[in-house]
């Protein structure tokens, strides 16, 4: 059974960074695309970034240059680096996994999720 669990999130101002992780089990990250979502209080989820098994990367226009999606295959472990945060950052972030090679933005495109781990931007 694949499991997804994230962490690192909480509050921080704006201006600053944070890291969050997502570490699976039941599946090599390797092998699959992998995403990072996010939905902010009263929003519809929405695609933060995703990372192909080839390693190709792709981001969301809001958050190109900020962020940076990583994987570390060692440790079965995706990244999502977050820096000159904004107070419109502020969401529950979730990662997720699909059973093929390639990105997709769509959540119905994903079919494992984690739990979520909230990021509070202060203005």
């Amino acid at each position: 059974q694949v499991q997804l669990v994230e962490s690192g999130g909480g509050l921080v101002q704006a201006g600053g960074s944070l890291r969050l992780s997502c570490a699976a089990s039941g599946r090599t990250f390797s092998r699959y695309a992998m995403g990072w979502f996010r939905q902010p209080p009263g929003k519809e989820r929405e695609f933060v970034a995703a990372m192909a098994s080839s390693g190709v990367r792709t981001y969301a226009d809001s958050v190109k240059g900020r962020f940076t999606i990583s994987r570390d295959n060692a440790k079965n472990t995706v990244y999502l680096q977050m820096n000159t945060l904004k107070p419109e950052d502020t969401a529950v972030y979730y990662c997720a996994t699909r059973g093929q090679t390639w990105i997709e933005r769509r959540p119905l495109d994903y079919d494992y999720w984690g739990q979520g781990t909230l990021v509070n931007v202060s203005s």
